[in-house]
């Protein structure tokens, strides 16, 4: 019958419990520091690139200068086929296999960046310039609705070379003024109508940084007309402006 009495339990002082506690977070604390350092190194390594690898970029690059030409040859940049004198312009695809003529006009559209927008009157000289970069970009014809969402939500001044958020009327008045430009929706009639002062409105404003949404856009380079992404949208370019605004 003695042996069915429970036995005393051992007694363990607090103080081991707790620095039993403090080496368990110890150990793992240092296993996540470990994991942190093994990954930012790998991250770190010198990305090495075989000679068939620069090969390629290389045609790639060469490539994309040909097909340029070819574009401007065989589609002659007309405001004939275009049917808005206003258009905005969204880069959607980056450099790796960009020619530098073609990242020359890019920057001179001021599209530095995916998912960067501009507006864009449609010259003869814009047009042109939007045929040679045509497969990393999109562009249509945006309704005085997106015009207007774009400016109050995305809209941002150059001041001073800083991109400045347009939230005082005060700001558009100083840099706009002697236009006859003093507010927001100054700045959205301007823009939708392509008036006098269109190319002082829009240098002043700085390209806008669309989001990128959740579930990132799989662009492809083929037209828009022919099942891709980039090209003329024409008026379907206002549904992609509602998903990136």
């Amino acid at each position: 019958m003695a042996d069915d009495e429970p036995q005393p339990l051992n007694y363990v002082q607090e103080t081991v419990l707790k620095k039993r506690k403090n080496n368990e977070e110890w150990v793992i604390k240092k296993r996540e520091r470990l994991a942190e350092r093994k990954k930012s190194k790998e991250s770190l390594k010198p990305a090495i690139k075989r000679p068939e690898e620069f090969v390629k970029e290389y045609r790639d690059k060469e490539l994309d200068f040909v097909r340029m030409k070819q574009r401007l040859k065989l589609r002659k940049s007309s405001n004939d086929a275009i049917k808005s004198k206003l258009l905005f312009v969204i880069r959607i695809h980056g450099s790796k296999d960009m020619h530098p003529r073609t990242r020359q006009i890019l920057n001179k559209l001021r599209l530095r960046h995916i998912l960067s927008g501009v507006f864009l009157k449609a010259n003869e000289a814009n047009l042109r310039m939007l045929l040679t970069v045509e497969p990393f970009i999109t562009y249509g014809y945006p309704t005085l609705k997106s015009v207007r969402e774009l400016v109050y939500k995305k809209g941002c001044g150059n001041i001073e070379k800083e991109r400045t958020p347009l939230t005082d009327n005060n700001v558009i008045e100083q840099a706009l003024g002697k236009y006859g430009i003093i507010c927001l929706e100054d700045v959205v009639h301007e823009i939708a109508t392509v008036g006098s002062h269109f190319k002082e409105v829009t240098s002043f404003l700085w390209p806008f940084k669309l989001k990128c949404p959740e579930r990132r856009l799989q662009m492809k380079k083929k037209l828009y007309k022919e099942g891709g992404d980039a090209g003329n949208r024409e008026d379907h370019i206002n549904e992609l402006i509602n998903k990136l605004n």
